[in-house]
């Protein structure tokens, strides 16, 4: 079961705490939703897992941010303004090959640029519920282990 109900902010940044704790270099995540469904939110959470404390920020506007005083780096991109690519006048493959985690929104739009294995995480605000669902979807055999390994970890004291 890779999909699980945050119906709170507070469960959201629990479930990315969970998901930053199991981190490993290399891990890229690319979270798609609209917009207010809580991707920050959960990156938050997942700074807080890999130990970072630095106030974290959108990087709508700078497209990267990177956090680099933690268990592991953090690099937080937003490539929402970004079309098919054009990856590329970021650097983005430099990241996937740099020691540390990569967390991008809105990924999708550069699906042609992104790494062969990856977990997209699928954030959907569900009006009538009143919450979120969060979905753990792995691209690639590698990126399907994984995604499995981390709905595990948020399964952990279900939320």
């Amino acid at each position: 079961m890779n999909k699980f109900w945050i119906q709170t902010e507070e469960e959201m940044l629990e479930a990315g705490e969970k998901i930053g704790r199991t981190l490993n270099s290399g891990d890229v995540l690319v979270l798609t939703g609209e917009l207010g469904t809580g991707k920050t939110t959960l990156t938050k959470g997942i700074a807080k897992g890999l130990e970072i404390s630095q106030m974290i920020k959108s990087p709508t506007y700078t497209i990267i941010r990177e956090y680099t005083k933690g268990r592991l780096p953090l690099f937080h991109m937003d490539v929402y303004r970004l079309g098919s690519g054009e990856g590329e006048s970021i650097g983005l493959d430099e990241y996937f090959d740099r020691e540390g985690v990569v967390v991008m929104e809105w990924g999708t739009n550069l699906s042609e640029e992104l790494p062969e294995d990856y977990v997209e995480i699928l954030l959907t605000y569900e009006k009538d519920q009143g919450g979120r669902l969060l979905e753990l979807v792995g691209v690639g055999e590698q990126g399907q282990a994984r995604a499995d390994q981390l709905s595990k970890v948020i399964a952990e004291d279900k939320l």
